[in-house]
């Protein structure tokens, strides 16, 4: 299905570039009503590496940037408690009071009923919104240390001017050196707002998805960021929609020849904590559907996606099959949407055991 290189020849089994942000999290409360705040990290891209080595157990590392001040050596603590690997931050020197770089905070709540999750980001002129191709040594990276699987999305492109240059960098990098590529398509309207929106969007992505292996996304993804539409997809869990997605999927494959690996999640949102959740992938002209969960229980929603990103990424690195890659990735998203927080909590015993039918009992 994909080549890896060996895990002997490589000193990190995944890699991420993206942002990482502070996440302020108020609770059961509202951001505006707040008197406390509960602090973690997170980001897109990040949340999948760190999920494949917390919950996995795969040597990762990340590539991002900081001002060098206390709130980016918090998150760096943040990092370093995940297991993720550090040497490749880049650090920018502080100013001390923001002018020139700072770093990116993210307020969320996590809704409940019929009030939805909010999120409202903090995230303008960051370190990491200033990288310029050039600045990362790739060489390096993918020569020296060696990676086998490389993970960046569309909210990195999506930071400034310069970060989709710097993604376009990286991924061609990669591909020359043999290393898997993979792309979380999480289109963001806020994000590109300023700069072009869904129109430059699409010119970022299309270009970007020359270099990937593995596309990931949603029906809004694929529509917005590669101009993909597709009659009949709806936000209902239906065969239809399931019918309706692989029309997509085969659009997509036929347009980029060189995606080895399409997946895409499948939410119908019943309230902020009641989702119908399943999800679909191909590879070598075969579906596989994830287990659907009608009805699932949310209590924190952000990072489900990234976490069925790490769980897919997982499969396909030890070298299942796509219908164990596509389940273990729906399974662990669906684990990480219970607990708080963007990144997964989840143990790999407890995404193999929903994977085979576990239920909620007590575990004594």
């Amino acid at each position: 299905m994909l080549n890896y290189k060996s895990a002997e020849s490589c000193a990190f089994d995944a890699l991420s570039l993206g942002e990482i942000m502070l996440r302020f999290d108020p609770g059961a409360g509202r951001i505006h009503t707040a008197r406390n705040f509960q602090v973690w990290e997170g980001g897109g891209e990040y949340n999948v590496v760190r999920g494949l080595r917390r919950c996995f157990g795969l040597r990762s590392a990340v590539v991002t940037a900081f001002a060098d001040n206390p709130v980016g050596r918090l998150v760096e603590d943040f990092i370093m408690q995940g297991g993720v690997d550090t040497r490749f931050i880049r650090w920018m020197e502080f100013d001390g009071i923001g002018r020139s770089v700072r770093n990116g905070l993210n307020f969320v709540e996590r809704g409940f009923g019929i009030r939805g999750a909010k999120s409202c980001s903090d995230r303008g002129n960051t370190a990491v919104s200033q990288l310029k191709p050039g600045m990362i040594d790739w060489d390096e990276i993918f020569g020296k240390y060696g990676v086998r699987h490389f993970h960046t999305g569309g909210i990195f492109a999506a930071l400034s001017d310069s970060t989709f240059e710097v993604a376009i960098e990286a991924l061609k990098k990669a591909k020359e050196y043999g290393t898997v590529t993979s792309y979380d398509l999480n289109y963001r309207p806020s994000l590109w707002k300023s700069i072009g929106g869904v129109e430059k969007a699409r010119e970022v992505n299309k270009e970007i998805a020359r270099y990937v292996d593995v596309m990931i996304g949603n029906e809004e993804d694929f529509t917005a960021c590669l101009g993909l539409e597709i009659d009949g997809v709806d936000a209902n869990l239906t065969n239809l929609q399931i019918e309706s997605f692989k029309a997509m999927i085969q659009k997509a494959v036929s347009v980029y020849p060189n995606f080895r690996v399409v997946a895409t999640t499948m939410r119908s949102v019943k309230s902020a904590t009641v989702n119908d959740w399943g999800a679909i992938a191909w590879a070598d002209g075969k579906f596989a559907e994830a287990e659907n969960r009608p009805e699932l229980e949310i209590f924190d929603r952000v990072g489900g996606g990234d976490s069925f990103a790490s769980g897919l990424i997982y499969g396909l690195i030890t070298g299942e099959d796509i219908d164990f890659a596509v389940n273990c990735g729906a399974a662990h998203g669906a684990l990480a949407m219970t607990t708080p927080g963007d990144t997964s909590m989840a143990t790999k015993a407890e995404v193999l055991k929903l994977m085979q039918g576990a239920g909620a009992r007590v575990d004594r």
